[in-house]
């Protein structure tokens, strides 16, 4: 049974302080980086108050790794202004440093509108090849299994077809749990979607005896549109790899080709198993 991102993040009250027991529903080999980032913003949420202010960005700095159990989150706000509330929120397990998570809730406001970043030409979610059906190599992860996932573009990593190609990776995500703000998708589960850009650089890197876990040092995301569709498609890529860290990208349309958020983010790259190699794929 799928897990509801919702009810996994949203944690208890107790005076200033928020206390939520994580689970591995969502775990990679630790818990998402992504889903940790919603838990805090959910109480940062709490802390503005007041639904007209919408998470317009967020940047968690993951001190340590957070590991299954119960946490402390301590939202402050430190500025409320008539545009844009600024929260920052501390989020870790008793005794320990955690992620810390600075964000803007802004509300709308008159401004330009103009669209800048067309959808790549990919298949719809309905022709795309299916990631995380039963046997799939994804499933193996419990993170994935709260998701239906197609491919959009690159090859099934680590499933038969896998070749290394350009360090981009494109992919559809659907919750299985819909995640609703109303009748739109709730921003706040962007995060987890954002937090999957290490299959650029599993695409770079193609088959082989190299094996790496890719941990948040910091994960950013910006939102900028709200929609009510389900399926989101995510195209992550890496900028470059070196010296045991990598940086990445990542940009998100829905499934009508309305953009909706970009994010970026520094990882930390530990191997599990191999040599690490020196790859080349600027030219593919």
């Amino acid at each position: 049974m799928a897990a509801d991102l919702r009810a996994d993040t949203q944690a208890t009250v107790a005076g200033d302080r928020y206390h939520l027991e994580l689970g591995r529903a969502w775990d990679f080999l630790l818990p998402s980086g992504g889903v940790v980032m919603t838990a805090a913003l959910r109480a940062a949420a709490a802390a503005v108050g007041d639904p007209a202010f919408k998470l317009l960005s967020a940047t968690a700095t993951f001190c340590e790794p957070i590991a299954p159990g119960p946490l402390v989150i301590e939202p402050r706000v430190l500025r409320r202004g008539g545009s844009a509330v600024q929260v920052r929120t501390a989020l870790h397990a008793p005794g320990s440093l955690g992620c810390e998570v600075a964000a803007t809730f802004a509300r709308d406001r008159a401004g330009p509108d103009v669209i800048a970043l067309p959808p790549p030409a990919v298949p719809a979610p309905a022709d795309a090849l299916d990631l995380a059906g039963p046997g799939a190599s994804l499933t193996r992860l419990p993170f994935f299994a709260n998701l239906d996932v197609r491919l959009a573009e690159g090859t099934p990593l680590w499933a038969p077809g896998f070749a290394a190609g350009p360090a981009r990776h494109l992919r559809w995500f659907r919750y299985k749990v819909p995640q609703r703000d109303g009748a739109t998708l709730d921003r706040l589960a962007l995060p987890p979607i954002v937090d999957t850009m290490p299959a650029a650089l599993s695409q770079a890197l193609g088959p082989g005896e190299y094996r790496f876990y890719a941990p948040s040092v910091d994960l950013t995301l910006h939102v900028v549109d709200d929609t009510e569709r389900e399926w989101l498609l995510a195209a992550a890529t890496i900028g470059r790899a070196r010296a045991g860290w990598a940086t990445a990208r990542i940009d998100v349309w829905d499934d009508a080709g309305r953009y909706l958020a970009f994010g970026c983010q520094t990882m930390y790259l530990r191997t599990l198993a191999g040599t690490p190699p020196t790859v080349d794929a600027s030219g593919r």
